[in-house]
């Protein structure tokens, strides 16, 4: 069995009285391609932030090979580098070239020599497609080509781990497909990945476990052809045929 590299137990999240996640329990295992699915205001950006360390759990473990990070004293930027994230609306640093935004959390955060952190970013970038805008400002890039950017930074910094909130729902249509394409190409390499995500055909096609959660609790998991394509849950069902009929 593949070695597990996160393990999330107990998980609760409350915004003052608004308890928005409560025992959230599941693994991810190197290699795992997970696809967080369910309703809006379900809770899964809000799981994925606090994985990431960007909310604070109000209860719970976070498990990183063993060790709890959601407890006191943890280098969170040291963590993060191990836990990347992708975000909807991209984040890159818009006064800075796609070279640049690939390069300055290698050099601040992982203290590489410059030269280093340029020949790597220049690598992850050709990965994504991206090597001939390396001088270009995120203004000037589609939002297809600003989230390859994203991925492409967030690969520079060699994580174990790739999280990714809805990467795809801010974009076009037309811009969709160079995401995912992006996405399933590292999903081969074997790069393990937690996806908040609406798009069912890739958390069918790609994903090796699915996790779908309604009002902020984990209403059924498992392997992503299990509970797509034959979910134990009512609700599971529920949520799944109003997808298709949406």
């Amino acid at each position: 069995m593949s070695e597990t590299i996160l393990e999330i137990r107990h998980l609760g999240k409350a915004f003052g009285s608004h308890q928005v996640l409560r025992d959230i329990d599941f693994t991810v295992r190197s290699g795992d391609v997970t696809s967080i699915i369910g309703a809006s205001g379900s809770g899964k950006s809000t799981l994925l932030r606090c994985i990431n360390l960007l909310e604070t759990p109000s209860s719970g473990e976070i498990l990183f090979h063993g060790k709890n990070v959601a407890g006191r004293g943890v280098d969170a930027p040291a963590y993060r580098a191990r836990v990347g994230m992708v975000f909807q609306s991209f984040n890159l640093f818009n006064n800075m070239t796609v070279l640049d935004n690939c390069t300055v959390g290698q050099i601040r955060v992982m203290k590489k020599p410059a030269g280093e952190a340029r020949s790597n970013a220049l690598r992850y970038l050709e990965k994504v497609g991206m090597a001939p805008y390396v001088n270009a400002r995120p203004r000037q890039l589609s939002g297809g080509q600003k989230q390859r950017v994203a991925i492409a930074r967030a690969l520079a910094m060699e994580p174990e781990v790739l999280l990714f909130d809805e990467p795809t729902s801010a974009l076009d249509p037309e811009m969709v497909g160079e995401v995912l394409e992006v996405m399933r190409g590292l999903a081969q390499d074997g790069m393990t990945m937690l996806v908040v995500t609406h798009e069912m055909a890739f958390a069918r096609d790609v994903s090796t476990h699915v996790v779908y959660m309604n009002a902020g609790v984990i209403c059924e998991e498992g392997p992503s052809r299990e509970v797509l394509g034959n979910p134990s849950q009512p609700e599971t069902r529920e949520f799944l045929a109003r997808f298709r009929r949406g």
